[in-house]
C-alpha cells in the first residue's frame, strides 16, 4: 500500500509533495475516488466538493512548479464535520431545516487549514448539532464503523474518524463537547484529540466563556495531529480563551524522542459503579505495561467523584435548549425523537440546578489540577466496550460482557466528558482490538495548555504499540 496516497500519512504526503515524487492532483484523484467507492458502503459524507476539490490541487500543483513558497499542508486533502462553517460549502448540522445552509465564511480553524494549503475534499456526518454519541440523523441515514458493517462509527464526529480510519483523507477537523472526537476514534482506531481549551480558537461556540465544546484533529499518527494541531492554532479574537496562548513547534516537540524516565502516570480503570469488558480492561493493562517499560512510574487513583454526567448534562443540554427550543417548536416533524427528547430533559434544569453545576465543574477543574500537580499524565479507557450496534438508540440499553445497563453515556464513555468540563487536553489513541476484532482507545489526559507534552507521549506510546500497518478490511 505504500505507493497509494490514500494509505500515507498527511506527515509523508507532505515531504513527497516537497519532494515532487507526487503531486496534490494525484492525491486528491485518489482519496476522491475512494471516497465516492466507499461512500455507498459507509455513509461517512453528507457533501463532497469534487470539483472545488481537483481546481485547488491543480492551483496547489502551478504553485509547485512555479517556485512559490508551500504551506503547512500544500496539496493535502481534509475533510471538515458538518457542525463547522466552510464558505460557499453547504453546512447542515446533520439536520433537516439546514439541509440547504451554505456559509459566507469559514470557521477559524477551517480558515487556517486552506491558508496552509490544504484541500477541502468534503463535509462528513454528524447527528443533529453533534447531539449525542451515535452518528445517524433523518437527513442522511447511520454511518457505519470502518471496521464493521454492524456497529456503529461512535459519535458525533463519526463520519470525520470514519474518512480517517478508511484512507479516503489523513486529516479531519471534528468537533468535542462531551467526547465527540475521541469516542469514534477509539471505535475506529485513529487519533482523536481535544486539545486545552483556547489552543485552537472556536470562532462559532455561542457561549465561548463557558465554553466546554471544542474544535479538534483527528488523523491515523500522533505526528499528523501536531501536525494538523500546527496550522489551527494560535490565538484569534473571537474565542477570548485563546488570547496569549503561544504557539510551540508541535510537530517538533511531539516527535518521540527519549523514554518516560522519571515521569508519573496516574490511572484508573473506571469510576465505581462503571464495569468494563474483559477485552478493554486486558488492553489497558496492556497499554500501562507498555508506558511502564517506557521508563514511567504507575500509581492508580480512585474514580470515585468522577461520575460527572449529570453534571455535564445540565450545563449542555441548558445551552442545547437555548439553542433549539424555538427550532424545535418550528420544526418538530424534521427533528428526531432522540434530540427532541433531549432538550426536554433541559426542562428540568433550574437556573439554580445550572449554576451549581458550574460550582460543580470548578471543583472538578481544581481536583484535576492537584492531581497533575503530582504526576505528569492520567490514563484511562477511552471507553467502557468496543462500538455499539449500527442500530443502536441513544435512550436504549447498553450491554457490557451481556450485562445490561440502562444508560449509554455514563456506562460507555465515563472518562470522556469530564475533561470538556475541566478544559484540560486529553486524547485517544489506538490501543489494539478486542475479540471482535474491533478497535480500543487508551485516554491520556494532560496538565492544562501542556499539549505539547501530551502528543510527546502519546508519539512514544504508539511507536511502541506498532499498530500502524493495521487496516479494516
Amino acid at each position: 500500500m505504500s505507493g497509494d496516497p490514500c494509505f500515507l500519512s498527511a506527515t509523508e504526503l507532505r515531504a513527497r509533495i516537497a519532494r515532487k515524487d507526487v503531486s496534490p492532483v494525484e492525491i486528491t484523484r485518489a482519496v476522491l475516488a475512494r471516497a465516492e467507492r466507499l461512500q455507498p458502503e459507509l455513509n461517512c459524507f453528507i457533501t463532497l466538493c469534487a470539483d472545488e476539490a481537483m481546481a485547488q490541487a491543480k492551483d496547489a500543483e502551478r504553485q509547485i512548479m512555479a517556485g512559490a513558497p508551500l504551506g503547512l499542508l500544500h496539496g493535502i486533502p481534509f475533510t471538515v464535520k458538518d457542525l463547522v462553517n466552510t464558505k460557499g460549502v453547504r453546512t447542515t448540522f446533520g439536520a433537516v431545516p439546514f439541509q440547504d445552509n451554505v456559509p459566507d465564511h469559514d470557521a477559524v480553524a477551517v480558515a487556517r487549514l486552506r491558508a496552509q494549503g490544504g484541500i477541502l475534499i468534503g463535509k462528513t456526518t454528524t447527528p443533529e448539532f453533534g447531539s449525542k454519541c451515535l452518528t445517524d440523523s433523518p437527513l442522511f441515514g447511520r454511518t457505519r464503523n470502518a471496521w464493521s458493517a454492524d456497529r456503529s462509527s461512535g459519535g458525533s464526529s463519526g463520519g470525520a474518524a470514519v474518512a480517517v480510519a478508511s484512507g479516503i483523507a489523513p486529516l479531519a477537523v471534528a468537533t468535542d463537547g462531551g467526547g465527540s472526537t475521541r469516542i469514534p476514534a477509539a471505535c475506529n482506531g485513529v487519533v482523536g484529540l481535544k486539545q486545552s481549551n483556547g489552543v485552537i480558537p472556536h470562532s462559532q461556540v455561542q457561549d465561548a466563556f463557558g465554553n466546554q465544546t471544542y474544535v479538534t484533529p483527528t488523523t491515523r499518527t500522533v505526528a499528523d495531529t501536531a501536525l494538523m494541531l500546527q496550522a489551527m492554532a494560535g490565538e484569534d479574537a473571537s474565542d477570548p480563551w485563546s488570547i496569549g496562548v503561544p504557539v510551540p513547534d508541535y510537530p517538533d516537540v511531539a516527535a518521540p524522542r527519549g523514554d518516560l524516565k522519571a515521569k508519573k502516570i496516574l490511572f484508573c480503570l473506571s469510576p465505581p459503579g462503571r464495569p468494563v469488558t474483559e477485552d478493554v480492561a486486558a488492553a489497558f493493562k496492556a497499554s500501562l505495561d507498555r508506558l511502564a517499560s517506557l521508563g514511567a512510574e504507575l500509581e492508580e487513583f480512585s474514580g470515585e467523584g468522577f461520575d460527572i454526567e449529570p453534571i455535564w448534562r445540565a450545563i449542555n443540554h441548558t445551552a442545547w435548549r437555548t439553542r433549539f427550543e424555538k427550532l424545535a417548536a418550528d420544526h418538530p416533524n424534521n427533528l428526531s425523537a432522540t434530540f427532541l427528547k433531549q432538550l426536554a430533559l433541559a426542562e428540568k434544569v433550574s437556573g439554580v440546578d445550572y449554576q451549581q453545576a458550574m460550582f460543580d465543574r470548578t471543583a472538578l477543574f481544581r481536583r484535576v489540577q492537584s492531581m497533575l500537580a503530582t504526576a505528569d499524565w492520567l490514563a484511562m479507557p477511552t471507553l467502557t466496550r468496543s462500538a455499539l450496534p449500527i442500530d443502536q438508540d441513544l435512550f436504549g440499553s447498553i450491554d457490557i460482557d451481556g450485562q445490561s445497563f440502562d444508560s449509554v453515556r455514563p456506562h460507555w464513555f465515563p472518562w470522556t466528558m469530564p475533561f470538556n468540563m475541566t478544559g484540560h487536553p486529553a486524547i485517544s489513541l489506538p490501543a489494539g482490538f478486542g475479540r471482535d476484532g474491533l478497535p480500543i482507545g487508551l485516554h491520556l489526559v494532560g496538565r492544562f495548555r501542556a499539549d505539547a507534552d501530551l502528543l510527546r507521549v502519546s508519539a512514544l506510546f504508539e511507536q511502541a504499540s506498532d499498530l500502524l500497518g493495521r487496516w479494516p478490511a
